[in-house]
């Protein structure tokens, strides 16, 4: 056996220091996402509401002549007084209409009318729908004791997404408080983001990343997230001051809607027409349903004046980032995925989109020998 020659050696040997290395530099890694896991949504929270409430800040400090902290714990507590009100009076009603429905259930108060004989006529489901149907308004607490399972799986479902909105409204409180510290310390945090953004890809291309991810941020979170929010606060306190049944859980469905970008006429229409033919037509009813459509396209005015001041980024972007991360991530992905999403959309076109790099004329080529 022939000894290995001392330049393999020294490249094996090499190789083997490079390989420890990168071996302890993963290990580290991942303990530090594992600890900083638990923190990683309302991080990414607060930071984006520090990026798109920082210009904001700017403004105030200008015109007010405060100083960085002073500023931001305004904008904290004014921003904390314009949703925990509204979020207090849409979550009392929310549960008054849970707490309405069980006493209905319990006391037997509901009443359904009969199906109508075409009903049994449709193709397909028509006559399963006709018997339970049929079965419901003359039977209804022996249609609750059948699909008894069912409905409390369902209500643990509901009780669960409820306890989530309660968890997701703290979280946000925590990362707006937390938001506001960054506000504080938003210009070192600029120079630190630009920073880090010329060391991971190059001093020419980091600030203008940089610059890209904050007007993207900026666009999904006002034009988006912003609208569908000022949305359900336009139309849940309308809902609450008529005395519609669930007001809360048909706000937090505007909600929805608004961030996957669906029309909030899908829940207007029905509830002006159940207004309408549960209390006649009289001017309360006629100024209620002209507000509530109103507000249901204000979407149409806000979007061109909130989301143009960014990056355009196309619907079906955001509809995944809000559906995808309310799988992942419940109520708080939901608010979170479309603008990570965004960024990430905005960043890969970027890449597709700029040119490689010239190799210097007088920088010699490897050559591969035969």
């Amino acid at each position: 056996m022939r000894p290995m020659p001392l330049s393999e050696w020294t490249f094996s040997r090499g190789m083997l220091d490079v390989l420890i290395r990168a071996g302890l530099i993963a290990v580290l890694a991942i303990f530090c996402f594992r600890i900083f896991y638990p923190f990683l949504d309302i991080v990414l929270w607060s930071v984006i509401l520090a990026v798109t409430m920082y210009p904001l800040q700017v403004r105030m400090r200008r015109r007010l002549g405060m100083r960085d902290g002073r500023s931001a714990t305004l904008i904290v507590l004014v921003s904390l007084a314009l949703i925990m009100v509204p979020a207090y009076v849409l979550g009392v009603a929310l549960l008054e209409s849970v707490e309405n429905a069980m006493h209905a259930v319990r006391n037997e108060s509901i009443r359904i009318p009969p199906p109508p004989d075409f009903v049994a006529g449709w193709p397909l489901f028509g006559q399963r729908l006709h018997a339970a149907w049929l079965s419901a308004s003359t039977d209804m607490t022996g249609m609750v004791e059948k699909f008894l399972p069912q409905f409390r799986g369902i209500t643990m479902a509901v009780l669960g997404k409820l306890a989530s909105l309660g968890v997701a409204l703290l979280v946000f409180v925590l990362a707006l408080f937390l938001a506001g510290i960054i506000m504080a310390y938003g210009e070192e945090g600029h120079r630190s983001a630009l920073r880090i953004a010329a060391r991971v890809f190059g001093a020419e291309r980091g600030p203008r990343i940089a610059l890209l991810c904050t007007a993207t941020i900026r666009a999904v979170a006002q034009g988006v997230v912003g609208i569908a929010f000022i949305q359900m606060l336009l139309i849940g306190i309308a809902f609450v001051v008529k005395g519609v049944p669930a007001a809360g859980l048909l706000a937090l469905l505007v909600l929805l809607l608004g961030i996957m970008q669906l029309p909030a006429t899908l829940i207007t229409l029905p509830v002006i027409a159940y207004v309408f033919y549960t209390d006649g037509v009289n001017l309360a009813t006629v100024i209620f349903a002209a507000y509530v459509f109103v507000a249901g396209l204000a979407d149409n005015v806000l979007k061109p004046l909130m989301l143009g001041r960014g990056v355009d980024v196309p619907m079906p972007v955001v509809l995944i980032g809000a559906l995808g991360g309310m799988v992942t991530g419940g109520v708080i992905g939901l608010f979170i995925g479309p603008v990570v999403l965004s960024v990430g959309y905005r960043l890969f076109w970027l890449w597709v989109d700029e040119p490689p790099l010239a190799v210097p004329a007088d920088e010699p080529t490897a050559r591969v020998s035969p």
